[in-house]
């Protein structure tokens, strides 16, 4: 990612853009910030939230025509908040202004035509800027129709203060003067910069085409600027006027300092906003009414008033997903942070952590109103960081071993129906469904041979999802190369794939391979089974796997299937398109065990109801979270393991579960007796309390078993002579395992166990 890579990314993101009342005002007052400010009762700092940015603040403060209010958010619901007498309520609490600082001198000056609120406010910025500003205009005292207010609106006392900070602030008063072209010739000879306030100098007849519309710079006039334009029969707007003038002092100082006048100015004055800012539910309050209207707010009612402001924000990614809100930004600024991990720190282990725990799910892209798609963003690093060998073992390599596991012969077989060598579908489980002891996927396949003509062959296999997920696209797609080549040794059957994040994969990886959901083939083709079992008789809650979230076709075929069984279903909130992930998505529960413990806890608490789901993993992590969770084959090919209250089997069992599901497979439809298992070197005893450590650790049974054959075959371990427990280690290629134990007539009770993904020297070294 280069520089402006990173713009591009960051551009997607629109919670910088300016709410609807900033972006509306000419001089982009921080509403929000000042609002919060009133509605905590600090007006003192609402008053310096002013003071930065409006020129004479104590007059326009007053007198502003708040354009602000016809943006305001809250306008369709109630009413939009008061700002303008918001900001008199906040003068009236705060007092007079102090003198703003002002920069050193700078030695050129700049001269202003006119008195008026436009010209009040070039010459306000400059003597801020640290230039000599001589301001010109007819009459005694500069104003201009300021002065025609009533008192009621602008004291006279108000004016006459801010006019004197002026004084003080690098700009001369010249009174009385004739504004004609005589004068503009003069002061373009003898000053470096001019601006022309064309309503308080008709005699130059000046119109707004005059002018350049970026610059306001007046054509064939080099360093002359013009602004202040008064429309025909319409009133003056104060704040209009204000923004001409921000606007031409902008393009003064940069002319006077010899830059660009027309360099990354879009965004001055009023201007369009991309924030999105969502109101589903805000509930209408009434504007608050002062009790005294002459008098205006109360600071109590000036902070009621506040308080009905929304606070206008998108966010909208970062409010659904448990990972976003974790790092405590959103993601323009998480784009930048991933750019500097990349480009300068490369390697700090917050940020990689913060990289490798996004579960990829693609819901932050559902919600953004522009489209972000953090998945995109995270995969990209993350092969960046594969690439240059700074992806830290700790992250992804305890699921890579998992797939490697089934992808060996232990689970792996790609076969056509019995006694054929081609089939026109292959019903493909995947490595989670097929790793559920519960699972019913023998009687799925007989399912399907029975009710699909062509023949029906079965494959076992992991599709790549982790190694993808990883940023290990080697692996991915090596693995979707060999399934490839089986595929078309089998006449390139349809898949049927009983796994989202399957369908997912192969629509990414292989988009020539023909996937359809085991659920749209149960419903449309083979037909569902006779009703068996008992089904609930609540309603259930329906989780959507994330990776199906655009399979409308499969989602559609899930609730038709119950409603066919005659389950009442509830929708969760964050459903279909919009369905959040559980945290095995993208390896988060790998990456960072204790953010996909919060990811699947709110997940939990979006209904009481027991759940219903269609991907094996999903239901093993609800139901480690305490969630009574059906997988959808449960409620169609009931067995009397398929209790909803059973755990998540955990890693070890998964794999034991691949094995004897590849044993039953094929001793069953193919009548090939598998040979007796091979005792193991040692057997172990471990308790629950210890199996749940292990498995947070990713410590598999058959870790533990190598360590404790090595260790007791050669003696390479200490022994706590007090109570007789072992402590071995033992190294594999990239990880090193170690063992707490005692040995009891020959069998291993394990104590603990843990890993280092890393290399660590002066431990035995085995390869698996």
């Amino acid at each position: 990612m280069d520089q402006q890579g990173l713009r591009d990314i960051e551009y997607r993101c629109i919670q910088e853009e300016q709410p609807a009342c900033q972006a509306a005002c000419p001089l982009h007052v921080d509403v929000r910030k000042f609002m919060a400010q009133v509605r905590s009762g600090d007006f003192s700092g609402a008053r310096k939230t002013l003071d930065r940015t409006l020129p004479l603040p104590t007059v326009l403060g007053r007198v502003c025509d708040h354009l602000c209010q016809t943006r305001c958010v809250r306008l369709p619901i109630d009413a939009a908040l008061a700002m303008g007498s918001l900001e008199r309520a906040v003068l009236q609490a705060t007092g007079p202004a102090a003198k703003p600082l002002s920069m050193p001198g700078k030695g050129k000056r700049a001269a202003v035509m006119g008195g008026d609120v436009s010209a009040l406010t070039v010459a306000w910025d400059l003597g801020k800027k640290g230039y000599a500003v001589d301001m010109y205009f007819p009459g005694d005292a500069p104003g201009g129709h300021l002065r025609a207010l009533s008192p009621e609106i602008l004291p006279p006392a108000a004016l006459a203060a801010e006019i004197e900070i002026m004084g003080r602030m690098n700009v001369t008063f010249r009174p009385g003067t004739t504004l004609d072209a005589a004068l503009l010739d003069q002061l373009c000879a003898d000053n470096d910069g001019v601006y022309v306030e064309a309503l308080s100098v008709p005699a130059l007849g000046l119109a707004r085409d005059d002018v350049d519309s970026l610059t306001l710079a007046l054509a064939g006039r080099e360093g002359v600027f013009c602004g202040g334009f008064a429309a025909p029969g319409e009133p003056l707007s104060v704040i209009s006027l204000a923004g001409d003038g921000r606007r031409a002092a902008v393009s003064l100082d940069r002319h006077l300092a010899g830059v660009s006048v027309t360099a990354s100015r879009e965004r001055e004055g009023a201007c369009p906003t991309r924030l999105f800012t969502n109101t589903t539910g805000v509930i209408p309050l009434p504007a608050v009414a002062a009790a005294d209207a002459a008098a205006g707010f109360t600071p109590d009612e000036a902070k009621a008033e506040a308080a009905r402001c929304l606070d206008c924000q998108c966010l909208e990614c970062v409010k659904a997903c448990t990972y976003l809100a974790r790092y405590k930004g959103y993601p323009r600024v998480y784009a930048r942070q991933i750019y500097n991990n990349l480009s300068i720190v490369q390697g700090a282990r917050s940020y990689n952590q913060m990289i490798n725990s996004c579960t990829l799910c693609g819901q932050c892209e559902e919600l953004c109103p522009s489209g972000f798609s953090m998945p995109d963003l995270i995969l990209s690093a993350r092969r960046d960081m594969v690439s240059r060998g700074k992806m830290p073992l700790w992250a992804h390599e305890f699921a890579l071993e998992d797939m490697a596991f089934s992808l060996s012969d232990a689970f792996r077989l790609m076969r056509a129906a019995p006694g054929e060598t081609t089939c026109s579908h292959l019903f493909f489980p995947g490595c989670q469904l097929g790793g559920d002891p519960a699972a019913s996927v023998p009687a799925v396949y007989a399912h399907l041979r029975a009710g699909l003509a062509g023949g029906v062959g079965l494959g076992l296999a992991c599709c790549g999802a982790p190694a993808f997920w990883a940023g290990r696209q080697d692996l991915a797609e090596a693995a979707m190369t060999a399934f490839q080549a089986d595929w078309e040794a089998l006449g390139k059957p349809r898949v049927i794939a009983a796994c989202s994040s399957c369908q997912a994969t192969f629509a990414r990886l292989a988009p020539d391979i023909p996937v359809v959901s085991l659920w749209r083939v149960l419903l449309d083709e083979a037909g569902l089974p006779a009703p068996a079992g008992q089904l609930p008789d609540a309603p259930v809650a329906i989780h959507d796997a994330c990776t199906g979230r655009h399979d409308a076709a499969g989602l559609a075929a899930v609730r038709e299937i119950l409603a066919k069984r005659g389950v009442a279903v509830e929708e969760l909130p964050a459903s279909g398109k919009l369905a959040s992930c559980c945290g095995f998505g993208g390896l988060q529960a790998n990456a960072h065990p204790e953010l996909a413990a919060a990811t699947i806890a709110r997940r939990v608490a979006e209904s009481p109801r027991d759940f219903v789901a269609t991907c094996s993993m999903c239901r093993d992590r609800l139901a480690g979270a305490g969630k009574r969770t059906f997988h959808l084959l449960d409620l169609l090919f009931p067995s009397k393991a398929a209790d909803p209250a059973r755990p998540d089997p955990g890693f070890s069992y998964r794999h034991e579960a691949r094995v004897r599901l590849k044993r039953a497979v094929l001793e069953t439809f193919w009548n090939e007796p598998a040979p007796p298992d091979t005792p193991p070197a040692v057997r172990l005893v471990i308790p629950d309390a210890v199996r749940a450590v292990l498995e947070a650790r990713h410590v598999l049974d058959t870790d533990l078993a190598r360590v404790v054959a090595y260790a007791e075959a050669t003696g390479r371990k200490f022994t706590d002579a007090a109570t007789g427990r072992h402590l071995a280690g033992l190294a594999g290629a990239r990880v090193t395992y170690w063992a707490l134990y005692e040995m009891l007539d020959g069998v291993a009770h394990i104590h603990a166990g843990y890993s280092h993904r890393m290399n660590v020297t002066g431990v035995d070294r085995q390869e698996a």
